[in-house]
């Protein structure tokens, strides 16, 4: 009697992704993940504010040389979080719960065991590492200060990070929300106070945010240890090879989006310290400002992915409980709302360029020269970049991760690499500003005539859905 009074009990909570109003329901995930992809960047931002006001131009430039790691960090989060929370809505939709409690204990064992070896190589491999990611003579030390540090809290960053869409998937993104703030709030308080306070420099802010990912990490943890929806078990955190594949099959299309994120980021930090040298800007003047303007950029589309991240759960049920018509205006109506923030960033990164820059500290004539020029040009298609994300997470959801995928290396791989590459042979490091709206606009037409194909393969679906309906009724 019990057993089926907690069943019962289950379906409710798991069926309000199929009943509850689409706008409602977008308000209730899209909200939380927002504010903890919001979280996540703002980690960067407040080193970077800090590091900018207190070591200056050299330590900004270090934290851009670092972010490729940060970045594997989320990849990771994402292929294991995103994949994991997909694949365990989807078998909820379709009432396998047994898989579905699978999915969940798979990927968070794997989201901290791939932190822990992502620690290790870093530790060994340092220096090479930041060389490798366009690190010159002037930027290396603090860089090496810097990465030591923050990755030993890489198993922490990428559990609670990933772990956070699995607690959001489980019907409570307040409580990953609460998470990602209460990580934060700790980095932005203990910042000032090791960075100034102490006067550890570098190493304060780095041990500042490590502090805040355990903290988040542990509570994540906690959860899990009494899911809403499911129940753990020892046996369920036992790796099995079907259910990783599938995770990783639907996770894919954002880990390879931050993957190819990182593979820019790479190429863009030399190709600015190797044409920078050749400018009358010097090496370590472009490499400060696109650190910073990347970061700053990362805070709007943060709220995009967030938007991304909400859509999730309630695409993935309903299209495994075949509600194509609540599919269908989860979309719409995430897509609005991510243009609407794109455009709004248009705006400011347009008007209010300088005043952006000049919140991380000062520098010369030369510094705020390239970073107004570099956020009005490089960030000139920013209107449309609501597109992309939330339409290869949408792929993903609905258990399409080759279409997600392929959308997901658009506008990093596709495009604006071959373009920082190329165009810088002609036109110097005006090249590389250039290359952005290119990619940008390129992408969004990409996404646009995919989403077009597959919302009428969707109305097929229905269509037929109401054929078989009428036919029984008959």
């Amino acid at each position: 009697m019990n057993t089926e009074m907690e069943a019962e009990s289950m379906d409710r909570k798991e069926n309000r992704l199929g009943t509850l109003p689409v706008e409602q329901l977008i308000r209730q995930f899209a909200v939380p993940s927002i504010i903890a992809m919001l979280v996540g960047a703002l980690y960067n931002i407040v080193d970077q504010f800090f590091i900018g006001r207190s070591i200056g131009e050299l330590g900004n430039a270090a934290t851009n040389v670092a972010f490729p790691l940060t970045t594997s960090c989320v990849a990771i989060a994402l292929l294991f979080g995103i994949g994991g929370a997909s694949s365990f809505n989807l078998a909820l939709g379709r009432k396998q719960k047994e898989d579905a409690v699978y999915y969940m204990g798979n990927a968070a064992v794997l989201l901290f065991s791939l932190g822990a070896v992502l620690c290790l190589v870093t530790q060994l491999f340092l220096t090479p590492m930041l060389r490798f990611f366009g690190a010159p003579d002037s930027v290396l030390p603090y860089a090496v200060t810097y990465t030591r540090i923050t990755s030993l809290g890489f198993p922490f960053l990428i559990y609670s990070s990933g772990g956070a869409h699995l607690v959001r998937a489980d019907g409570t993104p307040r409580y990953s929300m609460v998470c990602n703030l209460t990580g934060a709030l700790i980095n932005t308080v203990l910042d000032p106070l090791f960075i100034f306070g102490f006067q550890m420099g570098m190493a304060g802010a780095a041990l500042a945010t490590i502090i805040g990912q355990i903290v988040a990490a542990g509570m994540i943890f906690r959860y899990m240890l009494h899911c809403r929806t499911v129940r753990l078990e020892r046996r369920h955190l036992m790796i099995r090879m079907k259910h990783t594949i599938h995770i990783m099959s639907l996770g894919m299309s954002s880990f390879f989006n931050q993957i190819a994120m990182m593979i820019v980021q790479i190429v863009l930090n030399n190709s600015l310290t190797y044409y920078g040298s050749r400018s009358v800007y010097g090496e370590s003047v472009p490499l400060a400002c696109a650190g910073i303007i990347s970061k700053v950029a990362m805070l709007y589309f943060s709220i995009v992915i967030g938007l991304a991240q909400g859509l999730q759960p309630i695409a993935g049920y309903n299209y495994g409980a075949e509600q194509y018509d609540r599919v269908k205006q989860v979309y719409a109506r995430t897509v609005r709302y991510a243009l609407t923030i794109s455009t709004g960033a248009f705006v400011l990164f347009q008007l209010f360029p300088r005043q952006i820059i000049g919140l991380f500290g000062d520098g010369s004539e030369e510094y705020f020269l390239f970073a107004v020029r570099y956020i009005r040009i490089f960030l000139f298609m920013t209107f449309l970049n609501g597109i992309q994300p939330v339409t290869a997470t949408f792929f993903t959801a609905i258990g399409k991760p080759v279409k997600g995928i392929f959308l997901s290396l658009t506008r990093q791989i596709l495009f604006l690499l071959p373009l920082i590459v190329i165009f810088p042979l002609f036109l110097g490091i005006d090249g590389i500003m250039y290359a952005g709206p290119i990619a940008d606009l390129a992408a969004g037409a990409a996404a646009i005539g995919m989403i077009a194909f597959e919302m009428r393969q969707i109305t097929g679906l229905q269509r037929a859905q109401e054929s078989v309906r009428q036919s029984s009724t008959y």
